[in-house]
């Protein structure tokens, strides 16, 4: 197992952020003022869970981790285009990660919930929180965008992007 690998899951443990305990205390960052019922109407109860109230899936669960087709990763929330594939790299975190992201698809937060500051993300349009940015990833960028997959969704190439949600 990879070092990074252990210290994320120690961290997750940590923290107790795993889907099945969300931190409720965190403000939602919803940019598109749906309440909690329309959303769920959109995305599952563990995909809110991570995109508005800030929570971590476990390590390695996301079949996104995974995925090589060519295609896009879009918002699970509004279908914002956030990370084309070629961006997309294994990181041995468990998590998809990327090297770089879509120019103005992200947005970022000094995070201190494990003490030390991180870099958090979340989706330009809609709010919903994707992960962590560090500076261990790979050239040219030397960034790894770590994300949670349940935030994310795929649409590969040759398929139409949906629609990206404003209201």
């Amino acid at each position: 197992m990879q070092r990074r690998t252990l210290l994320a899951g120690i961290a997750a443990i940590g923290a107790g952020l795993f889907v099945s305990k969300p931190m409720t205390s965190i403000a939602s960052m919803n940019k598109l003022n749906k309440t909690e019922a329309e959303w769920l109407k959109i995305i599952n109860k563990d995909q809110y869970n991570v995109l508005f109230k800030e929570a971590t899936e476990r390590p390695f669960s996301s079949p996104l981790n995974d995925e090589k087709r060519k295609g896009t990763f879009v918002c699970a929330a509004c279908n914002l285009p956030l990370f084309p594939s070629e961006y997309k790299y294994d990181s041995g975190t468990g998590w998809p990660s990327f090297f770089d992201a879509n120019k103005g698809a992200l947005n970022t937060k000094t995070d201190y919930k494990l003490i030390l500051p991180r870099t958090e993300y979340h989706c330009s349009n809609c709010g919903g929180h994707q992960g962590h940015v560090f500076d261990d990833g790979p050239a040219p960028t030397g960034k790894r965008y770590c994300n949670n997959g349940l935030a994310l969704a795929f649409v590969p190439q040759g398929k139409t992007l949906p629609e990206v949600r404003k209201v």
